[in-house]
């Protein structure tokens, strides 16, 4: 058996987000793989709860409080009540990678028996260029064992830098409201080894709970929106980041992979409640694919946050007569832009801004 290594990959490129409204225990399982890391912990609900982390690992934890304190008004764009306040852990690291995953998820096994570590294969996935341009039909080119098939131009073999990395789970799937409730003993039992990038021009529902991403490469884009508590829609905070996410790496001519690796989550989420959040957004979605299917960023948005602030305008002329809620969505992404760019002035720029005190272990 290969020895592991020393020093886990990006260990100081890299950190780990984690919104949660209860004490830590997940993470006992995964500290042979998350221990040396550092963490970023997102408190939703509320912030006078003690939330208990088990000892020996690195961590910053925010709160409510916290993020009113650091963003002051631009906090109206962070959600409360709902996993979507992750984003803000998003906003104050100040490293290149990003992986983030839900407390319900556990460590999988490979159909070997031997536990899968997730984050390895992520930051894989994401040190390895995609290839959105032109379908390689032996999925990864770049990994062991494979390649470009015959056929495959010479031209675009180079590929492109990996902006995003999309993780999979097994037993429970992440399915919607009517589908969890027509098959309620439906589970995920299929490892399938393999990693693809999603082609340009295509859209796809991000889940937001085993997933990685290049910070300075897209981190602007990977806005969770507004829901939970006060909002009319909840449970589409990660489709909403992904569906404007893959129109600007296809403009940025970035790349997506979806596939390995796999988590075990854990348990499902109570159907009725979830229906009631996602209600609105399964009629308003049949609006919002064409939207985005085809949206046309112009030639000069050439950085994320031009690209994001015209989305948001297109937004704003276009789903707002949907609904009155994309309006203040539309003036959510603004904010969100003008908080990110406060917390993480571009290189050698001088800052006003204190930033983040957070509560350190």
């Amino acid at each position: 058996m290969a020895a592991t290594p020393s020093t886990p990959l990006l260990k100081d490129e890299l950190d780990i987000v984690i919104p949660t409204i209860r004490n830590l225990d997940f993470l006992e399982m995964w500290r042979p793989f998350f221990q040396p890391y550092h963490l970023i912990i997102v408190q939703d609900g509320d912030p006078a709860k003690v939330i208990k982390v088990p000892q020996g690992f690195d961590y910053e934890l925010y709160n409510r409080n916290d993020v009113n304190r650091i963003l002051g008004p631009k906090a109206s764009c962070i959600s409360f009540k709902d996993s979507a306040c992750r984003c803000f852990g998003y906003m104050v690291s100040k490293k290149k990678y990003i992986y983030t995953i839900d407390d319900d998820c556990f460590v999988a096994k490979d159909p070997s028996g031997k536990d899968i570590n997730a984050l390895e294969q992520h930051i894989k996935n994401l040190l390895s260029p995609s290839t959105p341009f032109f379908f390689n039909t032996l999925y990864d080119p770049y990994r062991d064992g494979a390649d470009f098939v015959r056929g495959y131009p010479f031209s675009l073999r180079e590929g492109a830098p990996t902006a995003v990395s999309h993780g999979l789970w097994l037993n429970i799937p992440d399915y919607d409201a009517p589908t969890q409730l027509v098959k309620p003993l439906e589970r995920n039992n299929r490892y399938v080894d393999a990693v693809l990038t999603i082609p340009k021009g295509t859209l796809f529902p991000m889940c937001g709970m085993n997933l990685a991403f290049d910070r300075e490469l897209i981190g602007p884009a990977m806005y969770f929106g507004l829901m939970g508590d006060g909002q009319p829609i909840g449970r589409y905070d990660d489709m909403w980041a992904g569906w404007c996410t893959k129109v600007i790496t296809d403009h940025l001519s970035l790349g997506i992979k979806t596939g390995l690796p796999y988590i075990w989550h854990s348990k499902a989420s109570n159907p009725f409640v979830n229906l009631k959040k996602e209600y609105n957004g399964i009629f308003w979605q049949e609006e919002l694919i064409p939207f985005f299917q085809s949206v046309a960023l112009p030639k000069e948005a050439t950085t994320v946050q031009k690209c994001y602030l015209e989305l948001a305008k297109q937004v704003k002329a276009k789903l707002g007569k949907v609904d009155g809620y994309f309006l203040k969505l539309a003036d959510a992404m603004v904010t969100w832009i003008e908080a990110w760019d406060e917390l993480n002035p571009p290189k050698g720029a001088i800052t006003t801004t204190k930033g983040p005190a957070p509560k350190s272990k």
